[in-house]
């Protein structure tokens, strides 16, 4: 099954049953007017939203709609938790080589993870907006899942068992921000700005044989201004899965349903000049700072800029027969303008 949230009806927009090929839509007000009023009472309407997803498959739908991305909000537009973690230990030991540190021997076993901002994220087709180019803006292409309620101390069978949906993320960075925020022993704040979600989220078993052992197995393609930069493999070299993430995430608390938990940037283990990029026979990056950090262990500098404005970005993933899971988060940088009375009264569009 396949849900989004179209941009209409107020800050936490409206919930829509979206048709495996994302073609067609269907509102459900009479089953649960947002998503997250879906994830609140999830055992009782999923039968009634299974339902009408079969009937937008088998186009017996009398209520369907034309599905459009660009009329989508994130399908959470905003949660009660996003934390997001560094599954993939290749990318945490990049950044630490590119600096001249090593891996101390415990992130191979303790996952790390940071509390990013849950009020508002942004849509798929929605810019991402900042005020000055020279922060360092980078994509993260990552993917991530949106629990039911998980109980301190969950075991790592309770919390495969929490996880209602899968959908992939741009978690957009600061990078050149990022330095002086973690000098502070504090973490990152101003460094990561919103982030933007897939037109759709996935039940697992849509998924099929890809998710297994907790972790996705397909190929994430990145894009930057049409250009092909990345398609590294979503379940291969992720040290943590999503369950092992949950339970860490809920160690010390319960997290509430409608909980967004990140894998971290998709990264695989590659060789040769700058890794492996797609230039050179190989499968690419998920974020430029990747790249970055290559060419850093191997010139002495990084060579290739941080986004910059009108940069287009799209991020997504494909089925084996070529099909588009979740739809495309595409994406443009644009300068934002500085806080007025206007931008602080959100909108039916779902921007501020």
């Amino acid at each position: 099954m396949k849900l989004a949230t179209l941009k209409e009806g107020g800050r936490d927009g409206t919930l829509v049953v979206v048709s495996k090929d994302l073609s067609r839509c269907q509102v459900v007000p009479g089953i649960a007017p947002t998503l997250q009023a879906a994830l609140d009472q999830w055992d009782d309407v999923l039968p009634q939203l299974a339902a009408v997803s079969l009937a937008l498959n088998n186009g017996t739908a009398h209520q369907a709609s034309p599905f459009h991305p660009q009329a989508c909000h994130s399908p959470l537009p905003r949660a009660y938790q996003w934390a997001d973690g560094s599954a993939y230990v290749n990318h945490v030991e990049l950044v630490r080589r590119a600096r001249g540190d090593t891996l101390p021997p415990e992130f191979w076993s303790d996952p790390l993870m940071y509390q990013g901002g849950s009020d508002s994220f942004i849509g798929p087709c929605d810019p991402i907006r900042t005020l000055n180019e020279d922060w360092g803006v980078d994509l993260e292409g990552e993917v991530a899942v949106i629990t039911g309620d998980v109980g301190m101390g969950a075991t790592l069978e309770q919390s495969a068992q929490a996880i209602r949906l899968v959908m992939l993320v741009n978690d957009v960075s600061l990078r050149n921000l990022i330095p002086a925020e973690l000098a502070k022993g504090f973490g990152f704040f101003q460094s990561k700005p919103a982030s933007a979600f897939s037109p759709v989220a996935v039940t697992p078993d849509e998924l099929g044989a890809d998710w297994r052992n907790g972790k996705l197995h397909r190929p994430l393609t990145i894009r930057l201004n049409g250009q092909l930069f990345g398609q590294p493999d979503a379940g291969v070299d992720m040290v943590f899965n999503f369950p092992q993430l949950i339970a860490h995430a809920a160690k010390t608390r319960d997290l509430a349903a409608g909980s967004i938990i990140g894998s971290g940037t998709v990264s695989n283990k590659q060789g040769g000049l700058h890794g492996s990029s797609i230039a050179n026979g190989g499968v690419g990056y998920a974020c430029l700072a990747e790249l970055r950090m290559y060419e850093t262990i191997e010139t002495g500098k990084p060579q290739t800029p941080f986004l910059k404005f009108g940069d287009r970005v799209r991020i997504e993933m494909f089925d084996s027969e070529g099909r588009s899971l979740f739809g495309a988060i595409e994406q443009q940088v644009m300068r934002a303008q500085a806080c007025s009375t206007s931008t602080l009264k959100p909108s039916n569009t779902g921007l501020w």
